[in-house]
């Protein structure tokens, strides 16, 4: 969140959110929260990030919006465009209805204040008060059940923690900047987690931490190793293999897997340069590790397919991601279930995601599509038990699916205690409930049964 603004008359707050993503993009939403009914209206045509908010008047919203990228603007980190967007009655304003002609200015110098500092002084205050004790959770990455009901968990500033049944934490490791993976090693009495490499702005440079990945022992919370690497990666589980899948190095060259357990790494095969925004493919109950892949080394975006890691260390390709040919999807979180994977993602569209251009499908292991659920929000997290798909998309939504056909068994969404939440990773817990993991830092416990 950036900034945030309530209505001089109406019980309306207009929130800004946004960040830079990392790559060239600033992103974000103008909301409006309806604070009599809890209902929110996501009101820009197309993501931008949102500065700032202030009511003018109560028909005048003046925002400041970050530049759409930097992709030729060196100046776009200290840039905004300031558009007043007036309207007659602001509580009737719908899902996307600010216009694009609304928001066009001109670029001019503009703040970015950090008002952290200040509210988590507000907050720790408001906290005491109410003889309570603050602190700051956010964004749980990954959550694991384990069978004797204990539950972990990573997020930002804990690389791992474990919960007891009980609902008291039983330890914590923690990092500057915090876990975005865990899976289980194959003794099973340890797990991997892998640390964010965050680059952060500094001036007019990047510097980005040293990436690392770390075994920790499940029952004390003790850092067993750590993996310095070069590179940065992501972790591919499948079967009892656990797979460093190399993020761009220097010079951005095609990486190689890194395989590698209790006994020390391995070298694998060749995997092609790793694109941010296409090649997210976490696939949970895997029998072997599954990748996604492009045809090309110099274009990994393209033409890219699911490809599998066979026992023999060698990389088969297996079937388009988009079984539409002149149609280009995003990947997403998976999941193996019955021979087949049911995976998660977006149809690129230049103007942005389109209403259905989200989607989950179930496809075998030979590319035939057997169904697919069509959404307006992307998935951000999949799991599965023998007959459900466990769904949690970024509006908050909760969905199952019927493994079978597709049809949806319950739909909810998410709330705790009355305020919407929305999870960023989910899994079934050995014991049957679902495991949620939220934006703000919540670990949730769920019934699969609606």
């Amino acid at each position: 969140m950036r900034s945030l603004a309530f209505h001089p008359v109406l019980p309306l707050l207009a929130v800004g959110t946004g960040r830079y993503d990392g790559g060239y993009s600033f992103e974000g939403e103008l909301l409006l929260v309806h604070l009599d009914s809890g209902n929110v209206v996501s009101a820009l045509p197309y993501p931008r990030e949102v500065l700032g908010v202030e009511w003018r008047s109560e028909r005048a919203l003046r925002l400041v919006l970050a530049p759409c990228d930097d992709w030729d603007n060196p100046q776009a980190h200290e840039q905004g465009h300031t558009a007043v967007v007036a309207r007659a009655d602001w509580g009737a304003v719908g899902q996307r209805a600010i216009g694009a002609e609304e928001l066009a200015a001109p670029a001019e110098p503009a703040l970015r204040p950090d008002r952290g500092a200040k509210t988590r002084r507000l907050l720790t205050d408001l906290a005491a008060g109410a003889g309570r004790q603050w602190s700051l959770r956010r964004r749980v990455w990954a959550v694991e059940g384990l069978e004797d009901g204990r539950v972990l968990a990573a997020l930002d500033g804990v690389l791992a923690e474990s919960w007891l049944p009980s609902g008291s934490r039983e330890w914590v490791v923690e990092d500057e900047e915090g876990g975005r993976q865990l899976v289980l090693a194959s003794d099973g009495t340890s797990v991997w987690a892998n640390a964010e490499c965050r680059a952060r702005r500094k001036g007019r440079r990047w510097e980005r931490s040293a990436p690392r990945i770390a075994r920790i022992a499940i029952d004390a919370g003790q850092v067993l190793e750590t993996l310095s690497l070069s590179v940065g990666g992501v972790l591919v589980a499948g079967g009892q293999r656990v797979i460093l899948r190399p993020l761009d190095g220097p010079g951005k060259r095609p990486g190689r897997l890194t395989m590698f357990d209790l006994d020390g790494r391995v070298d694998g095969p060749e995997v092609g340069r790793f694109d941010l925004f296409n090649h997210g493919f976490s696939a949970r109950r895997a029998s072997r590790p599954y990748v996604l892949m492009g045809a090309e080394p110099d274009t990994p975006h393209r033409d890219k397919g699911i490809a599998a890691l066979s026992t023999d260390g060698t990389l088969r390709r297996l079937f388009p991601h988009s079984w539409v040919p002149e149609e280009h999807h995003f990947g997403g979180p998976a999941v193996e279930i019955g021979q087949c994977l049911v995976y998660a993602g977006t149809v690129h569209d230049g103007q942005g995601l389109q209403p259905g251009g989200a989607y989950v499908v179930r496809r075998s292991l030979d590319g035939a599509v057997q169904w697919q659920h069509r959404t307006d929000y992307p998935a951000t997290a999949l799991d599965a038990d023998d007959d459900t798909i466990y769904a949690a998309f970024n509006s908050g939504a909760l969905t199952a699916l019927d493994a079978g056909n597709g049809s949806v068994r319950w739909h909810t969404e998410l709330e705790v205690d009355g305020v919407p939440a929305t999870a960023l990773s989910l899994a079934v817990a050995p014991h049957g409930h679902l495991l949620v993991g939220t934006v703000d830092g919540r670990i949730l416990e769920c019934s699969v049964r609606q």
